[in-house]
């Protein structure tokens, strides 16, 4: 290892805690430009690039951090967009150190960290929106080699739109709230991903000639048939945001809430903005979050900034166990909040009013592991206690969107509910139905979803290619 190659990354400038728990602003403030190519001296250009086989979308990181270390920011944006149509996301949310990062090269050096890699991919996308510089239209050339339907406008549709688009199809995507984006809205708090990001990184994804058309529910709005007569092909990313909740006792008291309505009123409906916008959300003083995620760490820090003056997060397993990004954790505990380990709740307690006021917990000890390869959390008995609270938010998963899933019998689904997919091209039991992301997988990362909607939109094009081919045989 080169005694010249910087052992850490270069440190980000970050919100301090104290201040930021009074505010819904981004806590990563982001690199400087010097900052940014000092960061990318540090990426050893591996001719195997085992960061590549790392990201889910394929991006060529190797190249763009080589284009952007020699200050060539254009080349180092192309290179990005090339392979994503949401970099600016992807740099802020993915779980990069599992995945891109986790590979590194470099990271496998004694006392050497992997290079930054999502916060350059975050500084490029940044820098070019604020260059002033914006991107040019894509012109389609001739007819459009077909017409395809995308259903949800998430991580995985956005993906998939973007990428039919840039080989010829004429998309539309079906969006069932009044604002697309999916979960990059409703679910990731703002101080996490901010809104105005998506809302540039969908404006992007437009200019490439997609069309999305919001407030229409497929399978209500709109029928799976009619869209299957009008389109080549249809794609379904409407993800898993259907709530769920443990079903123990009390769960029906007021103050109990689903990670996702909560997050939805904080998010999309701006309730941290009352009254500017009429979304009212009780500000909660002491508060419980239920679950080791990201939701959960999203949930507990929102509530934080929505005024709480103690939040905890329960959590049935240890701290070893936990799926949150490293990050995110790191974060809710500069900010304060406490962390249970092998806690479980088994009932909430209400008072006269119908309110909840405690949450009654058992202990846990882990076992053998299970499905997940986690060991299995055990009911230690007789080890209940009771945690004051006025609140409690469930963030232990979401299941699959049932309104269109209802509406069209015949496509096939496993014992979750969610869709029958291919893991390789995303077709479904229907002809010229694709499906993928979170309402193939279950609740995934952002990532994932991604480059499912990526290998779908490549599956899509050969099936349409061939379909027509097929026809000109004739």
């Amino acid at each position: 290892m080169s005694p010249k190659v910087r052992q850490k990354k270069v440190p980000i400038a970050e919100q301090k805690p104290e201040e930021r728990i009074r505010n819904f602003d981004e806590v990563c403030l982001g690199y400087t430009m010097e900052e940014a190519i000092e960061e990318g001296m540090r990426c050893l250009q591996c001719k195997n690039a085992p960061c590549v086989a790392g990201c889910p979308v394929t991006i060529d990181i190797p190249g763009f951090i080589k284009a952007l270390r020699e200050g060539n920011i254009d080349e180092s944006w192309k290179i990005l967009k090339n392979a994503t149509n949401l970099p600016a996301v992807c740099g802020r949310v993915c779980p990069q150190e599992t995945q891109c990062e986790g590979v590194c090269t470099l990271g496998r050096g004694k006392d050497f960290e992997p290079v930054a890699i999502g916060k350059l991919e975050r500084f490029v996308a940044d820098w070019k929106a604020s260059s002033g510089d914006a991107p040019a239209p894509a012109v389609r050339r001739g007819e459009p080699k077909g017409k395809v339907a995308i259903v949800g406008s998430g991580p995985a549709g956005l993906t998939a739109a973007g990428d039919l688009a840039k080989m010829g199809y004429r998309v539309k995507v079906y969006e069932a709230l009044h604002e697309p984006g999916g979960v990059l809205m409703y679910g990731i708090p703002e101080f996490r991903l901010p809104k105005t990001i998506v809302r540039r990184e969908i404006e992007n994804i437009k200019l490439l000639g997609v069309e999305v058309e919001v407030d229409t529910a497929v399978g209500r709005s709109v029928t799976i048939e009619e869209l299957r007569s009008e389109y080549d092909a249809v794609f379904i990313g409407t993800g898993a945001g259907t709530p769920r909740f443990i079903g123990i006792p009390g769960t029906t008291l007021n103050g109990v809430y689903s990670a996702s309505e909560f997050l939805t009123r904080v998010n999309l409906m701006h309730a941290y903005r009352f009254p500017e916008y009429d979304t009212p959300i009780k500000r909660l003083k002491n508060v419980v979050v239920v679950g080791g995620g990201n939701v959960a760490m999203d949930a507990a820090r929102s509530a934080l900034r929505l005024g709480a003056e103690r939040v905890t997060v329960a959590y049935r397993r240890t701290q070893a166990e936990m799926p949150a990004r490293v990050e995110e954790y790191h974060h809710a505990v500069e900010e304060g909040i406490e962390f249970r380990w092998l806690t479980n709740p088994v009932e909430y307690v209400g008072d006269e009013r119908g309110w909840v006021k405690a949450v009654r917990c058992i202990r846990m000890e882990l076992g053998e592991p299970d499905e997940s390869g986690r060991r299995r959390p055990i009911p230690v008995q007789g080890s209940e206690f009771l945690l004051e609270a006025d609140g409690a938010i469930e963030a232990i998963g979401q299941g699959s969107n049932k309104v269109l899933l209802d509406a069209f019998p015949e496509l096939k689904l496993n014992r979750h509910g969610y869709i029958v997919a291919d893991p390789e091209t995303g077709a479904t039991s229907v002809e010229g139905v694709f499906a993928g992301g979170d309402i193939v997988t279950g609740a995934a990362t952002v990532i994932l979803a991604m480059g499912a909607g990526k290998n779908v939109a490549k599956a899509i094009d050969e099936y349409i290619s061939a379909k027509r081919l097929r026809a000109a045989s004739r």
